[in-house]
């Protein structure tokens, strides 16, 4: 389950390009804070802590400002070429409140040595409580035979989480091994050496 990160976040009221950039400069990040029930909240926050926290896309905040707000990450910008985060939108959620989160499936085990495997989705989406998000969801393959299919209905879901992509989405597909025509082996150089015809010997041309 995802646990909730004390963060410390100042509170703005300048803005545009060039009062970013001096933030950033202070090695902490611009960001805005929205919810259903107050007006976006504009903070910045520290960068080396957010750069930590925003490696999971389901991280749960709490930022700590002339309040509490308990936050999800909900989009964060970052530089085209450089390490670096240049904005972060967040929302506040609810303790108990159900949010909407995308949660990565990982593979277990192998299937039978007749089949191959190619995985269609790499995530589904769920409602869950804030508080209470999967790191991951595990679905095993162990032993599958070539033209079974595993969906989305099949993920093990935990106690209160609910599905909201449609279960019958494909998400590993078995098959057959796809077999490689190689074609005729390339003659080798001995080979190549005894197809070749030897010149006929002309007579001389020098005469007694």
């Amino acid at each position: 389950m995802v646990d909730v990160i004390r963060i410390p976040g100042e509170t703005r009221t300048d803005f545009g390009k060039g009062y970013a950039r001096r933030i950033r400069a202070n090695d902490r990040i611009p960001a805005v804070i929205y919810g259903r029930t107050h007006e976006p909240i504009h903070v910045s926050l520290p960068g080396h802590e957010m750069m930590l926290v925003a490696r999971n896309s389901n991280a749960v905040i709490e930022v700590l400002t002339d309040g509490e707000h308990l936050c999800m990450l909900k989009d964060v910008q970052r530089h085209p070429i450089r390490p670096e985060i240049l904005h972060i939108d967040l929302l506040t959620v609810k303790r108990g409140e159900k949010v909407e989160v995308d949660i990565p499936v990982t593979l277990e085990g192998e299937v039978a040595p007749t089949a191959m495997h190619t995985q269609e989705e790499t995530s589904v989406t769920v409602l869950v409580d804030a508080l209470k998000v999967p790191e991951q969801f595990e679905l095993s393959i162990e032993g599958r035979e070539p033209n079974e299919h595993l969906y989305a209905g099949d993920i093990q879901l935990p106690a209160g989480v609910e599905l909201v992509t449609d279960p019958e989405t494909l998400v590993v597909n078995v098959a057959e091994p796809i077999e490689q025509d190689l074609g005729e082996e390339p003659e080798t150089a001995e080979e190549a050496e005894g197809d070749v015809v030897p010149a006929t010997e002309e007579p001389s041309s020098d005469s007694e």
